[in-house]
């Protein structure tokens, strides 16, 4: 609360300098505009900024990081009662001691005896520190505020080059945004592959990447059975490219022949109703597509699938029967279908822009030979289109690999090595899920597996969008 009050002030204080400035400029010149060489609004931003944006990054810096700060100074002296503790337990001690500081809820750990007094003592100076850092800032930040007015202030005259400096300011924004959407990338790389290469120092990449059996289970004892686990990814790749598959198979037909209709045949009218409507589907959450499959298709496709296996059981193919009888909910087919359904909409807007990317020329010169409109479509449109189109489809894959809530709810979590639709399996991005919910040790192999998986899929994932980006990027390169 404190800090939005400083901001706001902050804020006030900036505006009364543009306006300063403004006038300052306007007087400069006398009054007549046309002679300044930037506007007045110029030179009131350029005067608002220096008043305003070191001050607010340093509140917002003190935001980030103090409570770090406040910790390490809070642990620089360790009482000798905590001192005795484990590591662990001195970290949940003055984890507890900066919550009760600053009023908000501790662990249950109750601190006895010498802890006690530590803790009391402890947590008083952590207040201590956390009034003195927060002066300290709003201070500097203050003093930051009237040192960037008193330098950029006297310098507003008639020919001072205002826009450009505010210009300045506007490149240095964009690099800032710039550089933190790189780092940003590099950071999450970087982590994972760290991560990653934590996990393949206990598990051998060969066996992670070629082994066939999933069984992450590390016990708490070494004379546990499965003490070691097993980490054959092979069919957590296998039911994930099985479902996406299954996605493209309904996905790429229906999305692309939505797609001619809406570009080829269908009229504005139609158009204008048809294409939002089918966009809707774009944006229903993945949870709502879980649920659908979960309770409406994975029971629709259960019951018909044994309803065949009641006609089969008892004839030639009883074993076939005897199978289909005994199909589930939770099916490949199930999380497929739906995350096809899922898909329509992004393959369908994509070719759709792609088709009417391509020259009306293309058509008038087809018609004018004789060729018919289906015609037309197939050995003109479609050919000059296809580079995108595979584009769109590779763009489609990506998002199907990706996806996590429709297989957890529609196809189960057993890791099971199979090309059967009607099977459970299980994807990269569900074990992964699975592997991090809970309370978990980040420095054991069942974990770290997590992100080996991920920095896997990452790998896959970014092929697939860098081929299908090339192949876009040469469409647009020939038709734009």
């Amino acid at each position: 609360m404190i800090f939005l009050i400083a901001l706001a002030a902050l804020l006030a204080l900036s505006a009364s300098a543009y306006q300063l400035a403004r006038r300052r400029a306007v007087s400069s010149a006398g009054g007549r505009l046309a002679i300044l060489h930037s506007l007045p609004g110029y030179h009131g931003t350029w005067v608002a900024l220096w008043t305003g944006a070191p001050a607010a990054l340093l509140l917002v810096l003190f935001l980030i990081f103090g409570a770090r700060l406040e910790g390490a100074a809070i642990q620089a002296q360790t009482p000798p009662a905590v001192a005795k503790l484990d590591a662990q337990r001195q970290a949940v001690f003055y984890s507890d001691v900066q919550a009760t500081a600053a009023g908000k809820a501790r662990s249950a750990v109750s601190w006895d005896g010498e802890l006690k007094t530590a803790f009391e003592a402890k947590t008083a100076e952590a207040r201590n520190i956390s009034t003195l850092g927060l002066v300290l800032a709003i201070g500097l930040a203050v003093v930051l505020a009237l040192a960037g007015f008193l330098l950029a202030y006297p310098r507003l005259n008639k020919d001072f080059r205002a826009r450009n400096r505010v210009e300045g300011w506007t490149d240095l924004l964009l690099v800032v945004c710039s550089a933190v959407a790189v780092l940003t990338t590099v950071a999450i790389v970087a982590s994972v592959a760290w991560e990653s290469f934590r996990f393949f120092q206990s598990v051998s990449p060969l066996d992670f990447w070629f082994g066939t059996d999933w069984s992450p289970q590390i016990a708490m004892r070494e004379d546990q059975v499965a003490a070691k686990g097993a980490f054959g990814a092979v069919p957590l790749f296998a039911g994930t490219f099985l479902i996406m598959a299954i996605a493209m198979i309904l996905a790429g037909p229906v999305g692309l022949f939505s797609a001619i209709y809406l570009s080829e045949y269908a009229g504005s009218a139609v158009r204008a109703w048809v294409k939002p409507l089918l966009e809707i589907l774009a944006g229903v959450p993945t949870v709502v597509y879980g649920f659908f499959a979960a309770l409406t298709v994975g029971p629709i496709f259960r019951s018909f699938f044994n309803w065949i296996g009641s006609f089969l059981v008892g004839g030639p193919l009883d074993g076939l029967g005897q199978y289909l009888a005994g199909v589930q909910n939770q099916m490949a087919l199930t999380a497929g279908v739906v995350m096809g359904i899922m898909l329509i909409p992004f393959v369908s807007s994509l070719s759709d822009d792609i088709i009417n990317a391509v020259p009306q020329s293309l058509r008038d010169g087809s018609l004018a030979m004789g060729a018919t409109k289906s015609e037309t479509i197939t050995q003109v449109i479609l050919p000059a289109a296809l580079p995108g189109v595979v584009g769109a489809m590779m763009l489609a894959m990506s998002r199907a690999i990706g996806e996590t809530m429709i297989v957890a709810m529609a196809a189960g979590l057993q890791a099971k090595l199979t090309a059967n639709p009607l099977d459970t399996v299980t994807t990269v991005t569900v074990q992964i899920v699975t592997l991090l919910t809970g309370d978990q040790e980040f420095d054991s192999p069942k974990t770290l597996a997590a992100f080996g998986l991920g920095l896997t899929l990452f790998v896959v994932t970014l092929t697939l969008n860098i081929i299908a980006l090339t192949i876009v990027r040469k469409y647009r390169e020939q038709y734009d």
